[in-house]
């Protein structure tokens, strides 16, 4: 019961308050471009989750993974360090293999300097996107279907994803088809949780998804945008696709080899009142 509540206040803490903002926004000149104006919604999940933890449910921060643990989890803060650019690297070579974008036009402008100073910027940029994982990674996935890994995990990416569904109205995304572009950016949005999920829980720790996060947005998104968009002329509905394939890939690995149950298994970080030794289903 405890639990259900906490979701409903979390998921309602969440969304009105952000919806909101992205529907009057728009009518006092406010361009959601301007990464300024995202300040005020990027923290909306966490002060839910903070709200519900503290004052609604007074569960606590127990499992809430603020720690860093540096010393233990510093595998997982490589791999969010630099994963993103690989799945940019891996994206750009798939739109090759199509005959989409040409050798010559690989290297975006500014070159391995931007690209270098981009990695740099991402760890100062950690603690903003803290505000959007700390409410869905760190608390609404451990209590989405708690029992059952992938099931939470998909779950919270569709949420996450139609938290930002406004975005694509009030000038942020612009799509030709708002319709195709929406369920070509849903999908795209659940394969990163899987793998945002799967860094929670390995690590112990909000902060190495945290990291990820901000290199999926300043180095993923940065990279592929500027190679595929800029210098090759596709659509950002075209780009979106052919990002999916090595997300697909990736996260389909994650799901189809256990790795999210094992990681579940491993760290305990899902709230449960299951005993250690069950099994955790899909």
């Amino acid at each position: 019961m405890k639990n259900g509540r906490g979701l409903a206040w979390f998921l309602g803490l969440s969304f009105i308050p952000t919806w909101v903002y992205f529907g009057v926004a728009p009518l006092y000149g406010i361009d959601m471009v301007n990464p300024l104006a995202q300040l005020p919604f990027a923290f909306m999940p966490a002060i839910a989750a903070v709200l519900v933890r503290a004052f609604i449910t007074r569960e606590g921060f127990a499992d809430a993974g603020l720690r860093l643990r540096l010393k233990a989890s510093w595998p997982y803060y490589l791999l969010a360090w630099f994963v993103p650019a690989a799945i940019a690297a891996a994206t750009i070579g798939t739109a090759w293999a199509f005959g989409l974008v040409d050798p010559g036009q690989f290297v975006p402008d500014g070159g391995l300097p931007l690209i270098a100073g981009l990695h740099l910027l991402v760890v100062v940029l950690m603690p903003v996107f803290w505000g959007e994982e700390f409410g869905w990674t760190s608390y609404l996935r451990l209590r989405l279907f708690p029992d059952r890994p992938v099931l939470s995990t998909l779950g919270t990416g569709l949420i996450w994803a139609v938290w930002h569904w406004p975005l694509a109205f009030n000038g942020y995304m612009v799509f030709d088809s708002w319709l195709i572009g929406l369920a070509v950016w849903t999908p795209l949005m659940m394969t990163q949780e899987v793998m945002l999920a799967w860094l929670r829980m390995r690590s112990g720790s909000i902060w190495p998804t945290s990291l990820a996060h901000a290199g999926n947005n300043m180095i993923l998104s940065w990279l592929t945008a500027s190679v595929l968009e800029d210098a090759a002329g596709l659509d950002n509905v075209t780009v979106m696709l052919v990002m999916l394939v090595p997300m697909t890939l990736l996260s389909g690995w994650i799901i189809l080899s256990g790795r999210l149950r094992d990681a579940l298994t491993a760290r305990g970080s899902s709230v449960s009142s299951r005993p250690e030794s069950a099994a955790p289903r899909r």
